[in-house]
C-alpha cells in the first residue's frame, strides 16, 4: 500500500462537515470536524472524533458533553475559517456570531448550520492523535429546514477549502 493509493482510498468515503462546541460555563469553544456518525437510533448515540491538541478536546473531556451541527452549504470560506483554522485558546470564536445555549450548556450555532444534536459522553476510545467520544443525545432540533448539507467533498471541490493541521485526516 502507497500513501497515494491510501489518499486515494479515503477520497471516496463520505463525510459531512460539523461545528462541535463545547462549554464548561467559564469558557466556551467549538470547531469543524468531518467525523460524526450515529451509532444507534434506540436509544439515540453519536460519535465524534476529536483531535487531542484542540482546545474542544480539552474541555469536552473535563465535561463529557458537546453538541454537534451538521454546516449548511451556504457557509463560505471566512464562517467556516472561524471554527476551522483558528485556536479558541487566542481568539473568541463566538464574539461576532449568533448563537444559543443549549441545554447541556454549549453552544448552539444558529447561522450556516442545520440542526443541532446536544450529547452527553458515556464512552471514550484512544487513537493516538484522538479521542473518539460516544454518548447519548439528550436533545435535538431543526435550524434551518430543507437546506442542504455541506460535505467535505464540496468543501474541496466547490469551495476550494484546505486542510487544517491536526485533521482526522488529508487527502
Amino acid at each position: 500500500m502507497t500513501l497515494e493509493n491510501l489518499n486515494q482510498g479515503l477520497a471516496y468515503i463520505t463525510y459531512g462537515l460539523y461545528i462541535i462546541t463545547v462549554s464548561d460555563g467559564t469558557q466556551k469553544n467549538g470547531m469543524i470536524v468531518n467525523t460524526v456518525f450515529q451509532v444507534t437510533a434506540e436509544p439515540p448515540r453519536l460519535a465524534i472524533s476529536v483531535n487531542k491538541q484542540s482546545l474542544t478536546h480539552e474541555i469536552l473531556r473535563r465535561t463529557n458533553c458537546f453538541a454537534a451541527m451538521p454546516l449548511s452549504k451556504s457557509a463560505d470560506l471566512p464562517f467556516i475559517g472561524t471554527f476551522g483554522f483558528r485556536t479558541g485558546r487566542t481568539f473568541d470564536k463566538f464574539a461576532q456570531l449568533p448563537f444559543t445555549t443549549g441545554k447541556n450548556g454549549c453552544p448552539i450555532v444558529t447561522e450556516h448550520t442545520l440542526s443541532f444534536l446536544e450529547v452527553q459522553v458515556e464512552q471514550t476510545l484512544d487513537v493516538q492523535t484522538h479521542t473518539i467520544f460516544v454518548g447519548k443525545v439528550t436533545n435535538a432540533g431543526v435550524l434551518s429546514d430543507g437546506g442542504e448539507a455541506l460535505t467535505y467533498d464540496y468543501y474541496h471541490r466547490v469551495i476550494k477549502g484546505k486542510v487544517p493541521p491536526g485533521a482526522t485526516h488529508r487527502f
